[in-house]
């Protein structure tokens, strides 16, 4: 096999961690390779190696049989790799245009650059207008500026790190017929993501990463998703069990819920409307940037709506805060973790006060009980395997994953009637992310109504009982699980609703 690029014994190390240990890897023209891994594994300093933003402590690298070490991106690209990451860089208040231009070492005249982007979008099926404004643009159609830019540098190899992770099934489809059409020209890509039947589906070799090291070399489609996800992860995997359960009175009820974004460029809210039953998982999926941050401000608390637009048990809850939700039963996990659900400098004890004080009684008479706060944070990191020092650490000092897994045991530990939690799993591994949704399973069986919101497709699909999707700002009618197709999801989360939908359906 000719080789593109040849990596042998890449090591890297960081203060009390070794990202990559002696890690070998072989890339071919037109080869669609996987780099799989969990969060840690070593994939994100690899490829940045690769990129030039990050240098070696020992091992070489290799470029058509000639010494590789590029020193920034832009010997990298000067070299011939591009890289999409997973989260995308462009300024929302200029076009796409002067987004591509910044990213390039001398970009052309403005006008001849729309028309070489205009050209490039056709020639690959990513159809996209030069002069809108990014701000304006969807996730799949930001995705498409990120990709076009590289397109535009010819690139012999091109990174992508997560690149499914906002698109829509039928932009998966669009995206895959691009990347085959460049590996049929010839173009290596280096494929990252953890969506397995994806890379089972595109990729012609995977290499997997457990700790920095190559455990093991394989051809994805000769292999189920549970082989590959067991070898990531080192471990067998169980599915996650659901107790049989006849759902009971509706615990959340939510009528023509319209509220502004509080933020520029968010997705207001329009007529939203859905119930969730004691017992029941409501899977609500959509592309990034249509709404979910701003329901589940909505259903927490943060984000007042009109009377009558929230209700949690029959009683109206639209202008109530996040407090009085809290009593009525209502707890939620937000999306970010540090900022949001956590405040960075405060130790885990700290932040198990912040939003268990009320359900788990911590504060009697105005004061607080530190004893009882610190055994709950405890509770919490045993209950979900949280690795930490101890709970007196700065929820800072976390990793991503293990901050998550802290985030969403502390709600789900405080006996909610209601559950509203944003991406549980996102970033964890795929042991931890079976535990994260097992353990809301086994709060739904015990009574508790819950609210999934996930761009996972196969999450919502493997937990819940009734699905809907958020495409701007508007909810479509929820449908049970069972039965659904990929093609009908896809139009929900493409805005297609009610006779659309029904009309595709089997």
């Amino acid at each position: 096999m000719t080789e593109l690029l040849r990596i042998e014994a890449l090591t890297k190390a960081y203060p009390g961690v070794v990202a990559n240990s002696a890690v070998d890897l072989a890339i071919a023209p037109g080869e669609v390779h996987a780099l799989l891994g969990e969060n840690g594994a070593g994939k994100s300093t690899l490829v940045k190696m690769i990129y030039g933003l990050v240098q070696p402590d020992a091992g070489h690298m290799t470029w058509k049989g000639a010494p590789y070490a590029p020193r920034k991106p832009g010997q990298a690209r000067a070299a011939g790799v591009a890289m999409v990451f997973q989260h995308f860089s462009l300024f929302d208040a200029l076009d796409v245009a002067e987004n591509v231009a910044l990213g390039m070492e001398t970009p052309p005249p403005m006008r001849d650059l729309s028309a070489r982007i205009a050209r490039v979008s056709r020639d690959y099926g990513l159809p996209l207008d030069p002069d809108r404004r990014a701000g304006d643009l969807s996730a799949g159609e930001r995705q498409r500026v990120e990709i076009i830019r590289c397109l535009l540098q010819d690139p012999r190899l091109l990174i992508m790190d997560e690149p499914t992770s906002v698109l829509t099934p039928q932009e998966v489809g669009i995206l895959f017929q691009t990347l085959r059409q460049l590996a049929a020209e010839g173009t290596a890509i280096l494929y990252i993501s953890h969506k397995l039947e994806e890379i089972r589906a595109l990729c012609d070799r995977a290499t997997i990463l457990r700790r920095g090291r190559v455990v093991a070399t394989c051809t994805p489609r000769e292999v189920s998703a549970r082989d590959l996800a067991e070898l990531m992860v080192g471990q067998t995997l169980t599915p996650p069990r659901r107790a049989a359960r006849a759902p009971g009175e509706v615990a959340l009820a939510v009528r023509g819920l319209s509220v502004a974004s509080p933020v520029p460029f968010g997705t207001a809210l329009r007529e939203v409307d859905f119930a969730v039953r004691r017992g029941e998982v409501l899977g609500i999926a959509g592309v990034a940037g249509n709404g979910q941050d701003e329901l589940l401000l909505a259903l927490s608390g943060e984000l007042p709506s009109a009377p009558g637009m929230v209700t949690i048990a029959g009683v109206p809850m639209g202008q109530a805060g996040p407090d009085a939700r809290r009593r009525a039963g209502l707890v939620a996990a937000p999306e970010e973790r540090l900022g949001h659900a956590a405040a960075p400098d405060m130790t885990l004890t700290e932040n198990a006060l912040l939003s268990g004080a009320i359900r788990k009684g911590l504060v009697r008479r105005g004061l607080i009980d530190w004893t009882g706060a610190r055994a709950f944070a405890e509770g919490i990191v045993a209950g979900f395997d949280v690795r930490t020092p101890g709970v007196g650490v700065a929820a800072r000092a976390l990793s991503g994953g293990n901050l998550q897994k802290f985030v969403v045991g502390r709600e789900l530990l405080q006996d909610p009637a209601v559950i509203v939690v944003n991406q549980p799993t996102w970033g964890v591994d795929a042991a931890a992310a079976a535990a994260i949704r097992q353990a809301i399973l086994d709060r739904a069986a015990a009574g508790a109504a819950v609210v999934v919101i996930s761009q996972d497709l196969d999450e919502l699909l493997e937990i819940a009982d009734r699905f809907a999707a958020l495409n701007g700002g508007r909810l479509s009618p929820a449908r049970p699980v069972e039965g659904l197709t990929v093609q009908e999801i896809g139009l929900m989360m493409g805005g297609a609703h009610g006779m659309e939908v029904a009309h595709h359906g089997p």
